[in-house]
């Protein structure tokens, strides 16, 4: 089962959909501003992408929301709290998950 996280406002976010399903495939499609994830699934996400929490912090959010300086499980926490922070989208495909940054990154795991 592929699995978008997605925020519909976000051209990237909406481009990587479309890729999505133009391979035929209907995924999961998690609105995470409105569900964002909890920690552990969040952690259990950056293990799949084989990233750091510091890796999918959009910067200028985190800034925003005064959790720029954080790092680890404290900055994994606030991003669960301030989701508009985490980087999107994010797919999700089995073991396998990628930034949506480009969109074209999808393919690699569909």
């Amino acid at each position: 089962m592929v699995r978008i996280y997605h925020n519909p406002r976000c051209s990237k976010s909406r481009q990587t959909l479309a890729l999505i399903e133009e391979k035929g495939i209907t995924p999961e499609i998690i609105t995470y501003f409105d569900t964002p994830p909890s920690p552990q699934e969040l952690g259990d996400i950056l293990a799949k992408l084989g990233l750091n929490a510091e890796d999918i912090v959009r910067k200028k959010e985190a800034r925003e929301e005064g959790i720029a300086d954080l790092t680890g499980t404290a900055l994994i926490e606030a991003l669960c709290a301030h989701p508009r922070a985490i980087e999107r989208p994010i797919v999700i495909n089995g073991d396998k998950a990628v930034l949506g940054r480009p969109p074209e990154n999808v393919l690699d795991i569909l």
